[in-house]
Order: structure tokens, then C-alpha cells, then sequence
């Protein structure tokens, strides 16, 4: 049997670009089709979570053309609660450390929550600049 992954998650930007330099350099992820982006050859970029997930940073201005299920017109810009990044305890740490330093509000530590793989060591979550709530934990090793 195959094991499913999850691809991407598309979320809502003002601006793509800045939102890609958020998520570079406070978040610590690797954009992807930003240069494409910025010459106007792609409809947004992205930014790598792993080898096989994506976040991708579309245009809010995209949202009204987005009826891609049928009887969900109008749909599109229906907000995801928020989006959990999982990684080692070292990177946890420093991603606390980089949002702190940036002035990043961050929310106190979570301990135990529920994840794909049981509960983690601790979590907090954090805003990016659209205000799209993201997760970070790590789990012991």
C-alpha cells in the first residue's frame, strides 16, 4: 500500500514576495519560483517544507478565480484554522529564537499536543505578516 503525503497547502497572501522573505528568513524554509514570480512567468511562489511539501504563497487577489470544486463557488478564500511545521529540537529552537528576535509575537509553550505522530514535546504557534496562524513542535527523538 502507498503511503499519502500531503503536497502543499495554499495560503493567502498580500504580498508574495515578502511573505517568501518572511518565510526565509524568520521561518528558515527555501523559496521556490520566486525569481519566476517576480519576472511574471508563475501565478505565485512557494516555499519548501521537505523534499515532497510546499507551502505556496498565492496572491489574495488570485482568490476570486479560484472555483476549482464545483457547488463551492466563492469558496476560495475560506480560511485554514491554522498550519503545523514539525522539526528536531534544535530547529525548534531556533525558530523561536529568530521569530523572538524579529519581534514576532509567539504564544507560550504548548506541551503534549496531539500530531501525526502522538503527542509532541512542545509547541507555540506564531502569525506570519497576512496574519495566517502557523504551529511549530517538535516530538522527542
Amino acid at each position: 500500500m502507498t503511503e499519502t503525503h500531503l503536497d502543499h497547502v495554499v495560503l493567502w497572501v498580500s504580498d508574495p514576495l515578502a511573505s517568501v522573505e518572511f518565510y526565509e528568513q524568520a521561518v528558515g524554509l527555501t523559496g521556490v519560483r520566486t525569481a519566476e514570480f517576480a519576472e511574471g512567468k508563475v501565478s505565485f511562489p512557494s516555499v519548501r517544507i521537505s523534499a515532497g511539501s510546499l507551502l505556496d504563497l498565492a496572491p489574495l487577489t488570485m482568490a476570486g478565480s479560484m472555483n476549482a470544486p464545483p457547488g463551492a463557488e466563492g469558496s476560495a478564500g475560506h480560511p485554514v484554522n491554522h498550519v503545523c511545521l514539525a522539526m528536531d529540537k534544535p530547529a525548534f529552537d531556533a525558530l523561536r529564537s529568530r521569530l523572538e528576535d524579529r519581534g514576532v509575537p509567539v504564544s507560550p509553550y504548548s506541551h503534549k499536543l496531539f500530531g501525526a505522530r502522538g503527542a509532541a514535546s512542545r509547541s507555540f504557534y506564531f502569525r506570519d505578516p497576512d496574519g495566517n496562524i502557523i504551529e511549530a513542535r517538535h516530538y522527542e527523538d
